[in-house]
Order: structure tokens, then C-alpha cells, then sequence
């Protein structure tokens, strides 16, 4: 799912990585010291089996010293690991897209944190490996946080946990070329006939509106079995995609101008029922209890285990850059048998 292979060139066959690691905190990933190197990509397939290792203890690695400069040196570093890159499909907001896999971060208000999440874990194809590039630090602010998703479910209230693990999630979308991701951004196509065939195979429901915009629902598990060791895990985007965790002023307006069932994401229980705002607040804040800041410096390279790992973004100043990539294709289906059951 998320591994690393360890096979290896004759030339990476020195130490790819510092013997040091730090840890100062429960929870917080290695920090993997990286010895002057004119050539991420060839450190990358040196250090294959030390990064699965890590992956599969820890949940993520933060490897410091790399020195990744561009979109390129990000690409390369992919490649080297050997895993098989991810093409995104049902963004909730348009990206760049610089090599197979590989992306700009989502769009999202500086001034707004992004909430806790598992990348597209309301998609029955996911990415089980996530690669996070500095290539410019912020000027304040703008550190990623992870919370490990077994701890948390853990950490939840059993009777909220019982539901979800009973009806599942749903997560309502509403398309249209003025706000969030359009049609043929999420799906890859504007043809509507190969929209429907992909959510008819994604376990999609779909409703195509007068004005020419396209309704969706789709219903998940919210709580998965990693494929490495079986621990239970709180996987989903309950709590980000729901009206509740926008600006109130956003949100307002977003109402005022689309109608409640228009607004480009919202999620619901799994039987239908509207999620409140205490129910989303509690969320919230078992994340927070649960999370651990990491600061970025340019070049810094984060490698995260997508299902065992959530991850979240602060509110930021400055030129922020960091890019995304995504390999070692997964699916949902294989993680919980009722993932892919529509109800509306």
C-alpha cells in the first residue's frame, strides 16, 4: 500500500542518510538528516528501504537537508522510489499538474488553516503514499500537522464511531464553472457520458441540472483497516468537506447565492441526516488534541502513509510553496466492503 521497494543500483550503494534521527514529541515523525547531496534522485533510490521502514513505523518521515529546488527534483525523487504515481481524479479544487503524480498544492486561502484530512479518502481509488516538497518556506506560519488516524479514532466518542461504522459517510458535491473544482477539472472530461460512466464504476450517484451543472452524492466508509497491519483507522473527510468548517462569512454567502444544496461540498451521515456544527466541532477539536506541528524549510521532503496519517495545513504569510505527490494507487473497497454503496 504504502511501501517502498528496496531494490537497489550498484551506484546507491553508500549510506544514503545521517544516523541521527530527533523525535521530541509523541507522536512526532523522524527527522532524517541528509549528508550534502548534489542529487536527490539518486539518494531517493539509495534510501528505499530505511524510508519503508520508517513509513511502516512511524507513519510518516520528514527527510531535512535534501535540498529540492524545483518541480523536477521532486519528479525524479518519485521516480527513484519505485512506487507507481497516482492520477487525481474528483479534486475538490483545481491544481497544477507538473509530472505524472505530481502537483501544486490545492488552492485554499492563506489566511485560512486547511483541516484535517486523508487525500481524497471519499474516493474509491486513492493515493496510500503522499511525498510533501518545500520549495519555499512561508514567512510565518503555514507548518503541515499530522495526526495519527488510529489515535484518533481512539480518541472519539465510541457511540459517533458505531454510526459512522454502521450508515458510512456521504459526501454531497456541486459542480458548476464558478466556484470549486468544474466538471472537467474533477473527472478529466466534460463528455457527459464519460462523466456518468465514471461514476456509474465509482459507486457514484449523479444528477445533471437544468443550468448545466452537475450534482453528485457518494457514499463512504469512514472508518478503514490499514493493509499492513490490519489497525483500525479514521479515514474520511468528515469533518473538512462539511459547510461547518468554512468562514461563516464564506459560508453565508455560499448559501445566499447557490441555496444549501449547492454549495461545492458538504457531507452528511451515512443514512442522510444533516451533520450539526457540535458534531463537527468534536471532530475538530480530537484532531487537534491529537496533532503535531511540523515548520517547513526549503527542501524539506515529508513522506506520509495516507491512511494512517491525516494531515492539515496553518494559516500562512508569504510566498509559500509546496508541492504534492502521490503514488502507490489504493482502494477503498479493498479497506472496508461497504465503502462503495450509494444512499441517498
Amino acid at each position: 500500500m504504502t511501501s517502498i521497494e528496496t531494490t537497489t543500483t550498484p551506484e546507491t550503494t553508500t549510506s544514503p542518510l545521517a544516523p541521527e534521527t530527533e523525535s521530541d514529541h509523541p507522536g512526532r515523525p523522524p527527522v532524517l538528516r541528509v549528508p550534502d547531496t548534489q542529487d536527490p534522485a539518486r539518494w531517493a533510490a539509495g534510501a528505499r528501504e530505511r524510508l519503508r521502514a520508517e513509513l511502516l513505523a512511524h507513519g510518516a518521515v520528514l527527510i531535512r537537508g535534501l535540498g529540492l529546488l524545483d518541480t523536477a527534483d521532486v519528479a525524479a525523487v518519485l521516480a527513484h522510489l519505485a512506487v507507481e504515481p497516482v492520477t487525481e481524479r474528483e479534486a475538490f479544487a483545481p491544481r497544477e499538474t507538473y509530472a505524472p503524480g505530481v502537483h501544486s498544492a490545492s488552492p485554499w486561502p492563506p489566511n485560512q488553516p486547511m483541516c484535517m484530512h486523508h487525500e481524497l479518502s471519499y474516493t474509491l481509488g486513492f493515493p496510500g503514499l503522499l511525498l510533501f516538497a518545500c520549495l519555499t518556506g512561508p514567512t510565518s506560519g503555514g507548518a503541515i500537522c499530522l495526526a495519527d488516524a488510529a489515535a484518533v479514532l481512539d480518541a472519539l466518542p465510541r457511540d459517533l464511531v458505531e454510526r459512522f461504522e454502521r450508515e458510512g459517510w456521504l459526501l454531497d458535491r456541486s459542480y458548476n464553472d464558478e466556484i470549486g473544482a468544474t466538471v472537467s477539472e474533477a473527472f478529466g472530461t466534460a463528455d457527459r457520458d464519460a462523466v456518468e460512466s465514471y461514476c456509474r464504476a465509482h459507486a457514484i450517484d449523479w444528477d445533471w441540472q437544468p443550468e448545466g451543472g452537475l450534482r453528485t452524492t457518494q457514499r463512504r466508509s469512514a472508518v478503514v483497516r490499514h493493509p499492513a497491519d490490519g489497525r483500525r483507522c479514521w479515514f474520511n473527510q468528515i469533518a473538512f468537506l462539511n459547510e461547518w468548517t468554512l468562514a461563516p462569512e464564506v459560508r453565508e454567502y455560499l448559501i445566499d447565492e447557490y441555496g444549501p444544496a449547492g454549495l461545492p461540498f458538504n457531507t452528511r451521515y451515512g443514512d442522510g441526516e444533516p451533520l450539526d456544527e457540535e458534531a463537527v466541532r468534536l471532530i475538530e477539536s480530537v484532531y487537534a488534541d491529537h496533532s503535531v506541528r511540523l515548520p517547513w524549510q526549503a527542501g524539506d521532503l515529508l513522506l506520509v502513509d495516507n491512511i494512517r496519517t491525516a494531515h492539515s495545513r496553518e494559516a500562512y504569510e508569504g510566498p509559500r510553496d509546496v508541492v504534492v505527490a502521490m503514488a502507490s494507487p489504493s482502494r477503498l473497497d479493498t479497506c472496508s466492503p461497504t465503502a462503495g454503496t450509494v444512499q441517498r
